[in-house]
């Protein structure tokens, strides 16, 4: 810890920070997953429109839509101010930096990455571990350093931190 930073919040002075993260989170990827299959599928019907005025040429991006989107979607919401995809958002959360750094584009880009990894192996295992880790903290949060709070409660909790 550096003289300039605080420590982090702890489940147990701050539980505010943390009531119903986990469930909020689950909520949160339901939907932004609608949001980002809503954009897939309108870029996929003007995929398929250019690909009848370039005679097939176009359909060789069909492909490409899933994976620009999902990085497209993470980066411009997690890279914003707000930190925190349109989900997020609606359930009050907000992606911190752990390890005194700010969350550059390799965090963003990282975060979402070994979440989708580890959901398509076994999400089951990916959500259990948040269960045993005192700040709910899933296998993307551990890698990237990153904590998920909600953003109100952490408001309030920096500036007291702040005026102590």
């Amino acid at each position: 810890m550096t003289p300039n930073r605080p420590a982090l919040p702890d489940p147990t002075t701050a539980p505010e920070l943390f009531a119903g993260v986990l469930g909020r989170r689950v909520m949160a990827y339901i939907i932004d997953l609608a949001l980002m299959i809503a954009f897939m599928a309108m870029l996929f019907v003007v995929g398929l429109i250019l690909s009848i005025f370039t005679l097939g040429l176009g359909a060789v991006a069909l492909p490409l839509i899933i994976p620009v989107v999902i990085v497209a979607y993470y980066t411009l919401t997690l890279g914003s101010p707000m930190r925190a995809t349109v989900g997020m958002w609606m359930f009050d959360l907000v992606l911190t930096p752990t390890r005194g750094r700010p969350l550059d584009g390799w965090k963003i880009l990282i975060h979402p990455v070994v979440f989708w990894v580890t959901v398509w192996i076994a999400w089951p295992v990916s959500l259990a571990i948040a269960l045993f880790t005192p700040r709910r903290e899933m296998v993307q949060d551990l890698v990237t350093g990153t904590l998920m709070v909600r953003r109100s409660p952490m408001i309030r909790h920096w500036q007291r931190v702040r005026a102590a």
